[in-house]
């Protein structure tokens, strides 16, 4: 299982990248702990300073925009 985190301030991108990660997940078989993470000083410990950003399992991945569906099917079939 993959723990995905979204940071970001709940904002609309924020939102939508939770529900893209969620449904390529679910596309994939790949079964994901999902968390958002609203608290700034939380996101700018990851080292983020635009959002949304994806962490997956303790490692950025993503930082600034909606991610592309290819993109998040990329985390899911790497290694």
């Amino acid at each position: 299982m993959k723990n995905i985190k979204v940071l970001g301030p709940g904002c609309a991108n924020c939102r939508t990248t939770a529900k893209l990660i969620d449904e390529v997940a679910q596309e994939c078989g790949v079964e994901i702990q999902l968390e958002k993470v609203e608290s700034i000083k939380e996101i700018v410990g990851y080292g983020v300073l635009s959002t949304p950003g994806v962490v997956i399992d303790g490692k950025v991945v993503h930082s600034g925009g909606v991610p592309a569906k290819d993109k998040i099917r990329q985390w899911f079939t790497a290694a």
